[in-house]
């Protein structure tokens, strides 16, 4: 009979904790929003008020589960990221795929028409782009082993779809196209309904499901190779399959949301600081603290203003502001 020390069954405890508390946060969000009255709503009107039902189910509804959706995908990215790369300060846009969705939404707005489904195609492309000039690059750089090789094709090609959007800025109608670049840029969840979350979960659902299978392979692939490769781990086509999964899932995700930043980065230290550095137990704490963080953020968003927050801002300033008080305070190493 295998024994369970004192800190794995204090981790369980921990994520069943996490658990629950997304789930009672999904709920409460039903009752939260603008109508019919401000910031709550009571059980009594929406039984009463046959508007509010509709608005509950058909928008508000699917729009919490895909706030949920959104963070875990980006906090599993990033847990994924920090790990193979072995740095605790990249996210899941780190392979261009972030800057890549910023230049193909910016094309599609300036050149295509800027149709929604044109904008969440154009995205979804240039991010797999993204992905593939950075390995295509890495292949070809001849300085340093194949995780500087991927880190240093990462940054041009970010650099190049960067300057590509700049210009694309530059050349839009600044009253009718410009805006809509940069509302697109902060990201938000105010489109979101029921047949959005199922094109997104179709592509993003089989990626989690990888990820979460591989979680274990996580701590060999955070070797160095020769390590790795002396514990029989096929170190270059496990981090692909891991990469694409996180990729895919995060293009889907900015294609209809937009970029939502500092989820990828933040939440996968708080997770392996409350967790610890196994990703058997930090990954799925990450993906719990990712749904409650990102649909926190969201519930502000949508309900202290009559008029929306974008929400990308929201976890942008609340994530560097976390970011900030843990590098500062005197923390104990990670528990391991």
């Amino acid at each position: 009979m295998l024994l369970v020390s004192a800190g794995e069954r204090q981790a369980r405890r921990r994520l069943a904790f996490l658990a629950c508390a997304l789930l009672a946060l999904i709920g409460l969000s039903l009752f939260i929003g603008r109508y019919p009255k401000p910031y709550w709503t009571p059980l009594s009107v929406l039984r009463e008020n046959p508007l509010a039902q509709q608005l509950t189910l058909n928008l508000r509804l699917p729009r919490i589960l895909g706030a949920a959706l959104v963070g875990m995908v980006l906090a599993a990215s990033g847990t994924s990221f920090q790990m193979v790369f072995r740095n605790p300060l990249v996210d899941s846009g780190f392979l261009g795929v972030s800057a890549g969705a910023s230049f193909g939404a910016s094309l599609a707005i300036v050149a295509l028409g800027g149709e929604a489904w044109v904008v969440q195609t154009c995205a979804a492309t240039f991010g797999l782009l993204g992905l593939g000039g950075s390995y295509g690059l890495a292949r070809r750089i001849r300085y340093g082993d194949w995780v500087l090789r991927l880190v240093l094709a990462g940054i041009a090609v970010s650099a190049l779809y960067s300057s590509g959007t700049s210009m694309l800025k530059y050349a839009a109608d600044p009253l009718r196209q410009l805006p809509d670049i940069t509302f697109w840029m902060l990201g938000g969840l105010w489109s979101l309904v029921w047949s959005d979350m199922i094109q997104i979960s179709i592509i993003v659902i089989p990626c989690l499901v990888v990820i979460f299978l591989l979680r274990w392979r996580l701590n060999l692939l955070a070797m160095h190779d020769e390590s790795a490769f002396s514990l029989g781990v096929a170190a270059g086509r496990e981090r692909m399959v891991l990469l694409l999964a996180a990729v895919i899932a995060t293009t889907a995700i900015v294609s209809k949301t937009g970029l939502i930043g500092w989820v990828g980065l933040i939440v996968p230290h708080i997770a392996r600081r409350w967790l610890g550095s196994d990703a058997q137990r930090a990954l799925p704490g990450a993906m719990l603290l990712g749904g409650l963080f990102v649909l926190l953020c969201d519930d502000v968003a949508r309900t202290v203003l009559s008029g929306e927050i974008p929400l990308g801002i929201l976890t942008s300033l609340l994530g560097a502001a976390i970011f900030l008080v843990l590098m500062m305070r005197n923390q104990l190493p990670e528990r391991r």
